[in-house]
Protein backbone atom coordinates (compact mmCIF):
# COMPACT_ATOMS: atom_id res chain seq x y z
CA UNK A 1 0.00 0.00 0.00
CA UNK A 2 1.69 3.14 -1.21
CA UNK A 3 1.61 6.48 0.60
CA UNK A 4 -1.29 5.35 2.79
CA UNK A 5 -0.46 7.99 5.39
CA UNK A 6 0.72 10.72 3.06
CA UNK A 7 -1.11 13.79 4.41
CA UNK A 8 0.12 15.98 1.55
CA UNK A 9 -2.83 14.56 -0.37
CA UNK A 10 -5.45 15.91 2.04
CA UNK A 11 -5.53 19.25 0.23
CA UNK A 12 -7.50 17.57 -2.56
CA UNK A 13 -11.17 16.65 -2.41
CA UNK A 14 -11.84 13.45 -4.35
CA UNK A 15 -14.90 12.15 -6.16
CA UNK A 16 -14.62 8.41 -6.84
CA UNK A 17 -16.99 7.35 -9.64
CA UNK A 18 -17.71 3.64 -10.11
CA UNK A 19 -20.04 2.21 -12.80
CA UNK A 20 -21.76 -0.85 -11.35
CA UNK A 21 -23.07 -3.77 -13.37
CA UNK A 22 -23.98 -6.93 -11.45
CA UNK A 23 -21.41 -5.98 -8.82
CA UNK A 24 -23.28 -6.90 -5.65
CA UNK A 25 -20.63 -9.46 -4.60
CA UNK A 26 -17.79 -6.92 -4.53
CA UNK A 27 -19.44 -3.63 -3.60
CA UNK A 28 -19.11 -3.99 0.19
CA UNK A 29 -15.40 -4.69 0.04
CA UNK A 30 -14.80 -2.02 -2.59
CA UNK A 31 -16.46 0.70 -0.51
CA UNK A 32 -14.74 -0.46 2.65
CA UNK A 33 -11.31 -0.35 1.04
CA UNK A 34 -11.90 3.05 -0.58
CA UNK A 35 -13.05 4.43 2.77
CA UNK A 36 -9.97 2.92 4.42
CA UNK A 37 -7.60 4.49 1.89
CA UNK A 38 -9.21 7.93 1.65
CA UNK A 39 -11.23 8.31 4.82
CA UNK A 40 -8.53 7.35 7.30
CA UNK A 41 -6.01 9.75 5.75
CA UNK A 42 -8.36 12.69 6.19
CA UNK A 43 -9.04 13.22 2.49
CA UNK A 44 -12.45 14.72 1.84
CA UNK A 45 -14.16 12.39 -0.60
CA UNK A 46 -17.40 11.18 -2.05
CA UNK A 47 -18.01 7.87 -3.78
CA UNK A 48 -20.64 7.82 -6.52
CA UNK A 49 -21.87 4.35 -7.44
CA UNK A 50 -23.77 4.33 -10.74
CA UNK A 51 -25.98 1.29 -11.18
CA UNK A 52 -25.99 0.61 -14.93
CA UNK A 53 -29.05 -1.60 -15.26
CA UNK A 54 -27.74 -4.45 -13.10
CA UNK A 55 -29.72 -7.67 -13.13
CA UNK A 56 -28.84 -8.59 -9.56
CA UNK A 57 -29.39 -6.77 -6.24
CA UNK A 58 -26.69 -4.16 -6.87
CA UNK A 59 -29.00 -1.19 -6.37
CA UNK A 60 -30.30 -2.52 -3.05
CA UNK A 61 -26.69 -2.96 -1.94
CA UNK A 62 -25.88 0.60 -3.01
CA UNK A 63 -28.82 1.96 -1.00
CA UNK A 64 -27.63 0.11 2.11
CA UNK A 65 -24.08 1.37 1.63
CA UNK A 66 -25.30 4.98 1.42
CA UNK A 67 -27.00 4.47 4.78
CA UNK A 68 -23.83 3.12 6.37
CA UNK A 69 -21.24 5.39 4.72
CA UNK A 70 -22.07 9.14 4.68
CA UNK A 71 -19.70 9.73 1.74
CA UNK A 72 -21.34 7.16 -0.55
CA UNK A 73 -23.96 8.23 -3.07
CA UNK A 74 -25.88 6.25 -5.65
CA UNK A 75 -27.40 6.76 -9.09
CA UNK A 76 -29.76 4.17 -10.56
CA UNK A 77 -30.08 4.30 -14.35
CA UNK A 78 -33.29 3.31 -16.10
CA UNK A 79 -31.53 0.57 -18.09
CA UNK A 80 -28.08 -0.61 -19.14
CA UNK A 81 -26.52 2.21 -21.16
CA UNK A 82 -22.90 1.06 -21.13
CA UNK A 83 -19.87 1.72 -18.96
CA UNK A 84 -18.89 5.07 -20.47
CA UNK A 85 -22.44 6.44 -20.36
CA UNK A 86 -22.70 5.47 -16.70
CA UNK A 87 -19.33 7.10 -16.03
CA UNK A 88 -20.49 10.32 -17.67
CA UNK A 89 -23.54 10.42 -15.38
CA UNK A 90 -21.31 9.98 -12.33
CA UNK A 91 -18.72 12.50 -13.54
CA UNK A 92 -21.39 15.15 -14.05
CA UNK A 93 -22.69 14.53 -10.53
CA UNK A 94 -19.19 14.82 -8.99
CA UNK A 95 -18.76 17.71 -6.55
CA UNK A 96 -15.04 17.70 -5.77
CA UNK A 97 -11.94 18.99 -7.57
CA UNK A 98 -10.53 15.60 -8.64
CA UNK A 99 -12.41 12.65 -10.14
CA UNK A 100 -11.14 9.08 -9.88
CA UNK A 101 -12.86 6.40 -11.97
CA UNK A 102 -12.49 2.67 -11.38
CA UNK A 103 -14.27 -0.62 -12.03
CA UNK A 104 -16.50 -2.38 -9.52
CA UNK A 105 -14.80 -5.79 -9.72
CA UNK A 106 -11.75 -4.98 -7.52
CA UNK A 107 -9.33 -5.40 -10.41
CA UNK A 108 -8.32 -1.82 -9.63
CA UNK A 109 -7.10 -1.92 -6.01
CA UNK A 110 -8.25 1.22 -4.16
CA UNK A 111 -4.85 1.26 -2.46
CA UNK A 112 -3.42 2.51 -5.78
CA UNK A 113 -5.49 5.71 -5.74
CA UNK A 114 -2.77 7.73 -3.90
CA UNK A 115 -0.33 6.74 -6.66
CA UNK A 116 -2.57 8.37 -9.28
CA UNK A 117 -3.04 11.44 -7.12
CA UNK A 118 0.69 11.87 -6.62
CA UNK A 119 1.25 11.72 -10.38
CA UNK A 120 -1.55 14.21 -10.90
CA UNK A 121 0.17 16.65 -8.53
CA UNK A 122 3.12 16.83 -10.94
CA UNK A 123 1.07 19.13 -13.18
CA UNK A 124 -0.90 16.66 -15.28
CA UNK A 125 -4.64 16.95 -15.86
CA UNK A 126 -5.35 13.27 -16.54
CA UNK A 127 -3.46 10.25 -15.18
CA UNK A 128 -4.13 6.63 -16.15
CA UNK A 129 -3.25 3.67 -13.96
CA UNK A 130 -1.99 1.07 -16.43
CA UNK A 131 -1.41 -2.53 -15.31
CA UNK A 132 2.06 -3.96 -14.91
CA UNK A 133 0.70 -7.04 -16.64
CA UNK A 134 -2.54 -7.66 -18.51
CA UNK A 135 -4.67 -10.40 -16.97
CA UNK A 136 -7.01 -11.19 -19.84
CA UNK A 137 -7.25 -13.91 -22.46
CA UNK A 138 -5.80 -13.77 -25.95
CA UNK A 139 -9.02 -12.61 -27.62
CA UNK A 140 -9.63 -9.97 -24.95
CA UNK A 141 -6.08 -8.67 -25.30
CA UNK A 142 -6.50 -8.53 -29.08
CA UNK A 143 -9.79 -6.67 -28.71
CA UNK A 144 -8.14 -4.24 -26.27
CA UNK A 145 -5.37 -3.63 -28.81
CA UNK A 146 -7.97 -2.89 -31.51
CA UNK A 147 -9.80 -0.55 -29.14
CA UNK A 148 -6.63 1.33 -28.21
CA UNK A 149 -5.68 1.67 -31.87
CA UNK A 150 -9.12 3.06 -32.64
CA UNK A 151 -8.93 5.37 -29.65
CA UNK A 152 -5.51 6.60 -30.73
CA UNK A 153 -7.08 7.51 -34.06
CA UNK A 154 -9.97 9.32 -32.40
CA UNK A 155 -7.80 11.07 -29.79
CA UNK A 156 -5.00 11.84 -32.26
CA UNK A 157 -2.51 11.27 -29.45
CA UNK A 158 -0.06 8.60 -28.34
CA UNK A 159 -1.74 8.73 -24.93
CA UNK A 160 -4.29 6.22 -26.20
CA UNK A 161 -1.70 3.46 -25.87
CA UNK A 162 -1.83 3.86 -22.09
CA UNK A 163 -5.55 4.19 -21.44
CA UNK A 164 -7.27 2.39 -18.61
CA UNK A 165 -10.62 2.48 -16.84
CA UNK A 166 -8.59 3.35 -13.73
CA UNK A 167 -7.98 7.08 -14.16
CA UNK A 168 -7.77 10.33 -12.21
CA UNK A 169 -8.39 13.78 -13.65
CA UNK A 170 -9.13 17.32 -12.60
CA UNK A 171 -12.87 17.90 -12.52
CA UNK A 172 -12.62 21.18 -14.43
CA UNK A 173 -11.67 19.17 -17.54
CA UNK A 174 -15.33 18.14 -17.81
CA UNK A 175 -16.25 21.72 -18.71
CA UNK A 176 -15.01 20.92 -22.23
CA UNK A 177 -17.81 18.39 -22.72
CA UNK A 178 -20.45 19.93 -20.47
CA UNK A 179 -22.89 20.24 -23.39
CA UNK A 180 -22.26 16.82 -24.91
CA UNK A 181 -25.51 14.83 -25.07
CA UNK A 182 -24.91 12.16 -27.75
CA UNK A 183 -25.79 8.52 -27.02
CA UNK A 184 -22.30 7.34 -28.06
CA UNK A 185 -19.86 8.16 -25.27
CA UNK A 186 -16.11 7.66 -24.91
CA UNK A 187 -14.80 9.29 -21.73
CA UNK A 188 -11.20 9.09 -22.94
CA UNK A 189 -11.97 10.98 -26.14
CA UNK A 190 -14.05 13.56 -24.27
CA UNK A 191 -11.14 14.19 -21.92
CA UNK A 192 -8.96 15.16 -24.90
CA UNK A 193 -11.43 17.94 -25.65
CA UNK A 194 -10.33 19.66 -22.45
CA UNK A 195 -6.59 19.01 -22.11
CA UNK A 196 -3.43 17.62 -23.65
CA UNK A 197 -1.65 17.02 -20.34
CA UNK A 198 -1.95 13.26 -20.00
CA UNK A 199 0.25 10.84 -18.07
CA UNK A 200 0.27 7.18 -17.10
CA UNK A 201 1.72 5.32 -14.14
CA UNK A 202 2.08 1.53 -13.72
CA UNK A 203 -0.07 0.07 -10.94
CA UNK A 204 -1.05 -3.36 -9.77
CA UNK A 205 -4.19 -4.87 -11.28
CA UNK A 206 -5.82 -7.84 -9.57
CA UNK A 207 -7.45 -10.92 -11.04
CA UNK A 208 -11.22 -10.64 -11.31
CA UNK A 209 -12.67 -12.44 -8.30
CA UNK A 210 -16.25 -13.14 -9.33
CA UNK A 211 -18.21 -13.38 -12.56
CA UNK A 212 -16.97 -12.62 -16.04
CA UNK A 213 -16.29 -9.36 -17.78
CA UNK A 214 -19.20 -7.84 -19.69
CA UNK A 215 -16.67 -6.66 -22.30
CA UNK A 216 -16.50 -9.47 -24.85
CA UNK A 217 -14.32 -9.49 -27.96
CA UNK A 218 -17.33 -8.51 -30.04
CA UNK A 219 -18.30 -5.77 -27.58
CA UNK A 220 -14.83 -4.22 -27.55
CA UNK A 221 -14.61 -4.24 -31.35
CA UNK A 222 -18.05 -2.61 -31.55
CA UNK A 223 -16.89 0.00 -29.05
CA UNK A 224 -13.80 0.63 -31.19
CA UNK A 225 -15.98 1.17 -34.29
CA UNK A 226 -18.24 3.54 -32.33
CA UNK A 227 -15.24 5.56 -31.15
CA UNK A 228 -13.70 5.93 -34.59
CA UNK A 229 -16.94 6.77 -36.40
CA UNK A 230 -18.29 8.85 -33.54
CA UNK A 231 -15.24 11.00 -32.80
CA UNK A 232 -13.08 10.90 -35.94
CA UNK A 233 -13.39 11.46 -39.69
CA UNK A 234 -10.67 8.91 -40.49
CA UNK A 235 -13.06 6.28 -41.95
CA UNK A 236 -14.45 8.85 -44.38
CA UNK A 237 -10.93 9.76 -45.41
CA UNK A 238 -10.11 6.08 -45.89
CA UNK A 239 -13.25 5.68 -48.02
CA UNK A 240 -12.20 8.70 -50.10
CA UNK A 241 -8.70 7.30 -50.47
CA UNK A 242 -10.07 3.93 -51.59
CA UNK A 243 -12.32 5.66 -54.13
CA UNK A 244 -9.43 7.72 -55.47
CA UNK A 245 -7.14 4.67 -55.62
CA UNK A 246 -9.62 2.61 -57.57
CA UNK A 247 -10.25 5.51 -59.91
CA UNK A 248 -6.54 5.42 -60.73
CA UNK A 249 -6.72 1.64 -61.14
CA UNK A 250 -9.68 2.06 -63.50
CA UNK A 251 -7.80 4.61 -65.63
CA UNK A 252 -4.78 2.30 -65.79
CA UNK A 253 -7.00 -0.60 -66.90
CA UNK A 254 -8.65 1.63 -69.53
CA UNK A 255 -5.25 2.67 -70.85
CA UNK A 256 -4.18 -1.00 -70.96
CA UNK A 257 -7.33 -1.98 -72.88
CA UNK A 258 -6.86 0.86 -75.40
CA UNK A 259 -3.16 0.02 -75.81
CA UNK A 260 -4.00 -3.64 -76.45
CA UNK A 261 -6.61 -2.67 -79.03
CA UNK A 262 -4.18 -0.42 -80.90
CA UNK A 263 -1.22 -2.81 -80.75
CA UNK A 264 -2.96 -6.17 -81.17
CA UNK A 265 -6.07 -5.03 -82.94
CA UNK A 266 -8.58 -6.63 -80.61
CA UNK A 267 -10.10 -6.56 -77.12
CA UNK A 268 -8.81 -8.47 -74.10
CA UNK A 269 -10.53 -11.87 -73.80
CA UNK A 270 -11.49 -13.35 -70.48
CA UNK A 271 -14.71 -13.33 -68.45
CA UNK A 272 -12.79 -14.04 -65.21
CA UNK A 273 -10.72 -10.87 -65.61
CA UNK A 274 -13.81 -8.73 -66.18
CA UNK A 275 -15.74 -10.33 -63.30
CA UNK A 276 -12.81 -9.79 -60.90
CA UNK A 277 -12.52 -6.13 -61.81
CA UNK A 278 -16.26 -5.57 -61.35
CA UNK A 279 -16.23 -7.38 -57.99
CA UNK A 280 -13.31 -5.33 -56.67
CA UNK A 281 -14.85 -2.04 -57.71
CA UNK A 282 -18.27 -2.99 -56.34
CA UNK A 283 -16.70 -3.97 -53.01
CA UNK A 284 -14.89 -0.64 -52.79
CA UNK A 285 -18.13 1.23 -53.51
CA UNK A 286 -20.11 -0.71 -50.91
CA UNK A 287 -17.39 -0.17 -48.31
CA UNK A 288 -17.43 3.57 -48.93
CA UNK A 289 -21.23 3.66 -48.78
CA UNK A 290 -21.10 1.69 -45.53
CA UNK A 291 -18.77 4.26 -43.96
CA UNK A 292 -21.04 7.08 -45.05
CA UNK A 293 -23.98 5.15 -43.63
CA UNK A 294 -22.27 4.86 -40.23
CA UNK A 295 -21.90 8.61 -40.04
CA UNK A 296 -25.44 9.23 -41.24
CA UNK A 297 -26.75 6.92 -38.52
CA UNK A 298 -24.94 8.97 -35.89
CA UNK A 299 -26.36 12.18 -37.30
CA UNK A 300 -29.79 10.51 -37.21
CA UNK A 301 -29.44 9.59 -33.53
CA UNK A 302 -28.17 13.09 -32.69
CA UNK A 303 -31.18 14.72 -34.36
CA UNK A 304 -33.49 12.36 -32.46
CA UNK A 305 -32.17 13.83 -29.21
CA UNK A 306 -31.55 10.41 -27.65
CA UNK A 307 -30.01 10.99 -24.19
CA UNK A 308 -26.80 9.31 -23.06
CA UNK A 309 -28.72 8.01 -20.02
CA UNK A 310 -31.79 8.57 -17.87
CA UNK A 311 -31.55 8.44 -14.08
CA UNK A 312 -34.34 6.56 -12.31
CA UNK A 313 -33.38 7.28 -8.72
CA UNK A 314 -30.72 8.96 -6.58
CA UNK A 315 -29.68 8.18 -3.05
CA UNK A 316 -27.31 9.92 -0.65
CA UNK A 317 -27.25 13.24 -2.52
CA UNK A 318 -29.86 15.24 -0.62
CA UNK A 319 -28.32 14.17 2.67
CA UNK A 320 -25.17 16.15 1.87
CA UNK A 321 -26.97 18.92 0.06
CA UNK A 322 -25.36 18.03 -3.26
CA UNK A 323 -26.75 18.71 -6.68
CA UNK A 324 -26.74 16.49 -9.75
CA UNK A 325 -25.05 18.33 -12.60
CA UNK A 326 -26.50 16.44 -15.53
Amino acid sequence: MKDRANHTLTANAISVVVPVYNGRATLDELVRRVDSVLGETGIVYEMILVNDGSQDDSWQSIVKLTEHYPSVKGLDLMRNYGQHNALLAGIRAAQHEIVVTMDDDLQHPPENIPTLLEKLREGHDVVYGIPYKQRHGVLRDLASLITKTALQTAMRADTARNISAFRAFRTRVRDAFADYQGPFVSIDVLLTWGTVRFAAVPVRHEVRRTGTSSYTFRGLVAHAVNMVTGFSTLPLRVASLIGFSFTIVGLVLLAFVLWSYVVYGGSIPGFAFLASVITIFSGAQLFSLGMIGEYLSRVHFRTMGQPYCVIRERTGFSRLGSKDQR
